[in-house]
């Protein structure tokens, strides 16, 4: 670790991979002619919606659990989440057999909700802003003593998450850029701290909701800009930068651009009927962004992070009146 806001660097990503081999999946890279043709660049989609627990969250979530000593996991693990981390922490500490508990918004999706309670974990509904998530999230840490697995802001989280462009990487050859969906930057945050390391050419873009684009505007002005209680269909970019993923995001990423409300869910609708693969809203930002700015991607290959496929398909987005 370094830095006294005690950061990850690459010897963690190289660690928490090994550490997670056990627990996740090594996910593919799919490709589409088609998408290949109405954009003008190579797209390589990689796809952690066939991840475990369905996300790339459980990267992260494993490297925390599994990197807790005997005395430290006794208490079990907590977390506040707007879906997809507490359903990985959940996966993660059911895994190790310990406990679980997981702050949630009473507006995430049932689906997701439901996951969690499979998995064994215990858990709270909070009001949905970023204030209520951990207002109440400090009451049940008093009161399980539990250790804290951050969502994004968390040194062992974000080099897990540094795994997954590691196997892109990996996968795929000659990459020029590679895009990621961006609410709290744990991903993204992955991304930069593994490939400025590995490979320092590929350009690194991040994708956000206009309705909740407080990363793009903090990216703007040079500072942390944070939005309490946006609301977008993408669900899972709800949240605002941290001083650990702005460090990443600050120093590394080339741009963030951003979508509508009807591009995201119209790049959704599209892979869903194109690719036949089952995506998030909040995993359409990059596609629906690419679609927006083809002039930034043309001629390049991409690497396109699909961040999760946890839908509730009885309130799919185009179905809404």
């Amino acid at each position: 670790m370094t830095t006294d806001l005690q950061l990850p660097d690459f010897d963690d990503v190289i660690a928490a991979h090994e550490r997670i081999a056990p627990h996740i999946h090594r996910t593919p890279v799919l490709t589409s002619e088609y998408f290949n043709k109405l954009t003008g660049a190579e797209l390589f989609f990689k796809c952690e919606n066939f991840q475990k627990a369905g996300a790339f969250k459980v990267r992260g979530a494993c490297n925390a659990v599994f990197g807790l000593s005997d005395a430290q996991a006794k208490n079990g693990v907590a977390t506040h989440s707007s879906g997809n981390h507490g359903l990985s922490l959940s996966y993660a500490a059911g895994r190790r057999g310990i406990p679980v508990s997981v702050v949630i918004p009473r507006t995430a999706p049932q689906a997701k909700k439901d996951a969690m309670r499979g998995y064994g974990a215990t858990i709270v509904e909070c009001e949905p802003s970023t204030s209520s998530r951990e207002a109440v999230f400090a009451k049940v840490q008093e009161e399980t003593g539990a250790d804290f697995v951050h969502p994004y802001n968390d040194p062992r989280v974000i080099a897990g998450q540094g795994t997954c462009s590691r196997e892109l990487h990996e996968q795929v050859e000659g990459l020029d850029a590679v895009i990621a969906p961006i609410g709290g930057g744990g991903m993204v945050s992955g991304t930069c701290l593994t490939l400025s390391n590995i490979a320092p050419h590929i350009e690194i873009y991040a994708a956000e909701p206009e309705q909740a684009d407080d990363a793009y505007r903090s990216f703007k002005a040079g500072h942390i800009i944070a939005d309490d209680a946006p609301v977008t269909v993408a669900d899972g970019l709800k949240v605002p930068l941290k001083e650990r993923t702005w460090h990443f995001v600050s120093k590394h990423v080339t741009d963030i651009l951003t979508a509508s409300e009807q591009e995201i869910i119209d790049a959704m609708f599209i892979t869903w009927q194109r690719m036949k693969i089952v995506i998030e809203p909040s995993c359409a930002v990059p596609l629906a962004t690419i679609l927006k700015n083809p002039e930034v991607f043309k001629g390049k290959r991409v690497g396109v992070v699909i961040t999760g496929g946890n839908v509730d398909l009885k309130t799919l987005p185009w179905m809404q009146s």
